[in-house]
């Protein structure tokens, strides 16, 4: 099976900013396509950020978009979540998520991927 480990989180001053990352224990991580979702408490976990399996397109959610970026390195089987310009309500646990179907385009819902990491914190304060 896949095992992810995600690390990076932390607090942060609201604007500042912090990269998560998600390291993956198979050495054929090129073949998953790759996600980050959040979750707050008493909330559901929202979808974040996608990448293909090649890298080469992104999805972002709306609330992220041109502050977050997603980024992946195959050799070294990580993938990455920059986080700029960070805002209170991005506080909750992130966590990276592996999707081993052969779509094309990687999916924005949580329960089409198959692998999941444990979660890092990351709050951010005014």
């Amino acid at each position: 099976q896949v095992q992810l480990v995600e690390s990076g989180g932390g607090l942060v001053q609201a604007g500042g900013s912090l990269r998560l990352s998600c390291a993956a224990s198979v050495r054929t991580f090129s073949i998953y396509a790759m996600g980050w979702f959040r979750q707050a408490p008493g909330k559901e976990r929202e979808f974040v950020a996608a990448i293909k399996r090649s890298g080469g397109y992104t999805s972002y959610a709306d609330s992220v978009k041109g502050r977050f970026t997603i980024s992946r390195d195959n050799a070294k089987s990580t993938v990455y979540l920059q986080m700029n310009n960070l805002k209170p309500e991005d506080t909750a646990v992130y966590y990276c998520a592996a999707d081993s179907s052969t779509s094309w385009y990687p999916p924005r819902v949580r329960t089409e991927y198959d692998y999941w990491g444990q979660g890092t914190q990351v709050t951010v304060s005014s």
